[in-house]
C-alpha cells in the first residue's frame, strides 16, 4: 500500500508570514510593523503559553499574526485587506526554496499519496482551493489534492486514513495524534527544547525543517516494508525515545 501523507500549507511549506508582513507594511508602515524574535508556542485560549488543547486552529496565520506587532483591531484590518487581494494565496513564497518540488519528486519516486490541508479563508479571485492548487503546481507539484477545511484535523486525518501528517501547529498535531492513527511530525520554528511536553508524550516528532520531515517520512516508508513494523515506526518517530 502506498504511504498516504497529509501536509499543512501555511507555516509548514508556504511562507504566509512574509506575505502578511509585506501587506502590513503597506497598511501601517514600518514604525508599526516589526519582525519579532517570537520563538514560543502560541498561547492557549486561557493564556498559558506552550499548552496544547484539542481545539483546531482558530484561524490561518495565528502564529504569523503573533509575529507582527499589531493590535487586534489592526489584525482584523490586515485580514480585511488581504481578503480583497486578487488571488492572494498564489503569491506566497516557499518556506524552504524548492521544497514543493522535492515533495513531488519523492511522491513520484516512492509512490506516495499526498494530500494538502489548509484553513485559508476566501480572497478575491479564484476559489481558495484553486489558488492553492495553482501555487503548488507553480512550485513543481502537478495535480495536487487540496482540501480547504475548518473541522478537526484529527478526524479528517482518520477519515482519510492518513499514515503520516506534517504540520507546524502543536494543537493540530495533538488533535491528529489523538483522533487518528497517523504518525505526526511537527515542524517547529523555535528551539526544540521549547516544544510542548504534551506533544512529546503523544509521540509527535518535532523537526526544524521540512527537509528533516521528509527524511523521517522516507525512513517510515522504508520501515513499513520490513518486519517488526510497529516497534520500528515508534522508534523512528520518537515514541519510545527517552529524549523525544
Amino acid at each position: 500500500m502506498p504511504l498516504r501523507i497529509g501536509f499543512d500549507l501555511d507555516g509548514t511549506v508556504a511562507d504566509m508570514y512574509s506575505a502578511l508582513h509585506v501587506e502590513a507594511l503597506k497598511l501601517f508602515g514600518e514604525e508599526v510593523v516589526a519582525k519579532s524574535a517570537y520563538k514560543k508556542a502560541p498561547a492557549s485560549p486561557d493564556g498559558a503559553e506552550g499548552e496544547l488543547s484539542l481545539e483546531p486552529e482558530d484561524s490561518p496565520g495565528t502564529l504569523a499574526m503573533a509575529e507582527l506587532h499589531l493590535t487586534a483591531r489592526q489584525q482584523m484590518q490586515l485580514w480585511d485587506h488581504v481578503k480583497k487581494i486578487e488571488n492572494f494565496w498564489t503569491t506566497l513564497p516557499e518556506l524552504e526554496p524548492g521544497v514543493i518540488a522535492r515533495i513531488a519528486k519523492l511522491a513520484s519516486e516512492r509512490n506516495w499519496e499526498i494530500i494538502f490541508l489548509t484553513t485559508r479563508p476566501s480572497t478575491a479571485g479564484e476559489l481558495t482551493q484553486l489558488q492553492s492548487q495553482r501555487w503548488l503546481d507553480a512550485h513543481g507539484f502537478r495535480y495536487p489534492s487540496v482540501f480547504v477545511v475548518q473541522r478537526s484535523r484529527g478526524k479528517i486525518a482518520d477519515a482519510l486514513q492518513l499514515d503520516a501528517f506534517v504540520d507546524d501547529r502543536p494543537e493540530n498535531c495533538l488533535d491528529i495524534a489523538v483522533e487518528s492513527k497517523a504518525k505526526v511530525i511537527l515542524v517547529w520554528h523555535g528551539h526544540l527544547k521549547d516544544v510542548p511536553a504534551g506533544a512529546k508524550r503523544l509521540g509527535v516528532r518535532p523537526v526544524q525543517t521540512i527537509s528533516e520531515a521528509l527524511a523521517l517520512l522516507e525512513q517510515l516508508d522504508d520501515i513499513r516494508k520490513q518486519p517488526g513494523i510497529l516497534r520500528s515506526i515508534k522508534r523512528v518517530l520518537g515514541r519510545d525515545h527517552p529524549d523525544a
